[in-house]
């Protein structure tokens, strides 16, 4: 199929797909390098369309009931857990992802959409009676406006739902901008906010690149900003939508360590080193990279881990792969450059993913699982975020040596230990430096009524996404001071006295 006649993927703007603007871009199935659809990317006049709609449906949807709203949302819940599979196979259609880890995902952007569901709980106040003679306080919580939502390729639904549920919820209306990589998932779910009866204008997508994110950027009418992606990304986000006088939330990237301790149990640790590692490719903000293996266990966990890598299969995302392609033909090329730099340095390659004979089509952007040993901090494989199947095993002498090594990287997304010691885990939770903590859970992704987010170059900005943080995030506080007097008590210039 030519550019011409691939399907196109439109924007949704004021209720309606509209396959508007100049420039176009096709969408790539990663497991056979082919194209299979087509954007036309969005300019600065698509936005400003985008977020007039939003604006404007956002006088109306600020003063909805919070009843309106949770029905909203009540019904936007049924119909994605109706629509899940479907939903799970257009994310593996453009992003290459196993079918069932696809579904996982659906699975896990539904738990925040049934938060919330309860937003007349969340939004409640706070009030005090009588704190002067006659005169009440109490806290309330407004929405925003149109928020912008910038969202990865790695978890096309997910990633969205972290935000957008909650922001309509406390009554903004949002403006989604998909990765271009696999933007499909957005536009059904516009279509399902609508089915859900969300009013039009209220959620819109604009498909685009980093001119349309720049765009959402500096638009006076976006009031907030929630990102995910890279993090020199997240910085550019975080620098340039505060400079506009934004709210901003921007997710970066991570190194996630876990430490194994050489009382854990070894078998529990190898599988979990095993599905954190190289799920979804490891193509996840919340993957485990790196394995720090306190002796004298290194060797003996390490073969463990290694077995286990054998035996995983990489194949397109519809034949039950344990792995799927990676996203790009660029992704690939830099992910087998940082196995290949990595062994120049001196690390040993124990599995080797590099020439992997996949179950699918040869021309597909496959890497398979690789684990290397005897990596070293200065490595580029372990100072930067590889964003693949990589696995690297550090050796630390001692838990401190490990703790140390753990709190010396940049960044600070999650961390995980692996140990039957109570008083070692209580230390690791209390003093390491992440936002997110596993003991004996190598992806501690938080529930939803609490929040995602992580310390140090994992984020910029102070609050986290989802649970309350998405909540304070999405509104802005008032206090309201209150007298109703009886008569008019005359003019008192004195300071109150109770």
């Amino acid at each position: 199929m030519t550019s011409e006649t691939l399907p196109l993927i439109p924007h949704w703007i004021g209720g309606s797909p509209q396959g508007i603007g100049e420039d176009r871009l096709e969408v790539i199935d990663p497991a056979t390098g082919r194209p299979i659809a087509v954007l036309r990317l969005a300019d600065d006049l698509i936005v400003d369309n985008a977020v007039a709609a939003a604006s404007t449906a956002a006088i109306e949807w600020r003063d909805s009931t919070l009843a309106q709203r949770s029905q909203v949302l009540f019904a936007f819940r049924e119909l994605v857990s109706a629509h899940r599979a479907e939903l799970a196979a257009m994310i593996t259609a453009e992003h290459g992802k196993a079918l069932d880890d696809a579904a996982g995902e659906v699975q896990r952007g539904l738990e925040v959409v049934e938060y919330a569901c309860g937003i007349p709980t969340a939004l409640a106040g706070n009030a005090s009676e009588s704190v002067s003679r006659g005169v009440d306080v109490r806290s309330i919580r407004r929405p925003l406006g149109v928020v912008a939502v910038i969202s990865p390729f790695n978890f096309p639904f997910m990633v969205p739902m972290w935000f957008v549920p909650v922001a309509i919820a406390c009554g903004n209306a949002v403006v989604l901008k998909p990765s271009e990589k696999d933007p499909s998932p957005s536009v059904r779910v516009a279509e399902l906010w609508q089915q859900a009866g969300l009013p039009d204008g209220v959620f819109s997508v604009v498909q685009g690149s980093a001119d349309a994110v720049n765009a959402l950027l500096d638009h006076p009418d976006v009031a907030a900003v929630s990102f995910v992606g890279s993090t020199p990304v997240a910085k550019h986000v975080y620098t340039r939508a505060s400079a506009n006088g934004k709210r901003v939330q921007a997710l970066g990237g991570a190194k996630n360590h876990m430490v194994v301790l050489p009382d854990a149990d070894l078998d529990a640790a190898a599988d979990a080193a095993i599905s954190a590692a190289f799920g979804s490719a490891g193509q996840r903000c919340m993957a485990i990279s790196v394995v720090v293996a306190v002796e004298p266990v290194a060797d003996d966990l390490l073969a463990r881990i290694a077995e286990r890598t054998r035996a995983l299969k990489v194949g397109a995302g519809t034949r039950t792969p344990d792995l799927g392609p990676v996203i790009t033909a660029a992704q690939q090329q830099r992910v087998v450059d940082h196995i290949n730099r990595a062994e120049r340095a001196g690390a040993k390659v124990v599995t080797d993913g590099r020439a992997v004979t996949p179950d699918g089509d040869p021309d597909g952007y496959w890497v398979g699982a690789t684990v290397l040993d005897h990596v070293t901090t200065d490595m580029d494989v372990y100072t930067e975020e590889v964003f693949g199947p990589v696995l690297c095993v550090v050796r630390a002498g001692t838990f401190d040596d490990a703790l140390a090594l753990v709190n010396r990287n940049p960044y600070g997304n999650g961390a995980a230990l692996f140990t039957r010691n109570g008083t070692a885990a209580r230390r690791f939770e209390l003093d390491v430096e992440a936002g997110m903590v596993g003991i004996n859970i190598p992806i501690p992704v938080p529930a939803a009524h609490f929040s995602f987010g992580g310390w140090k170059d994992s984020l910029f900005g102070d609050l986290h996404a989802y649970g309350a943080d998405g909540i304070r995030f999405f509104t802005r506080g008032k206090v309201v001071t209150s007298r109703w007097p009886e008569p008019a008590p005359g003019v008192d210039l004195a300071f109150p006295r109770g």
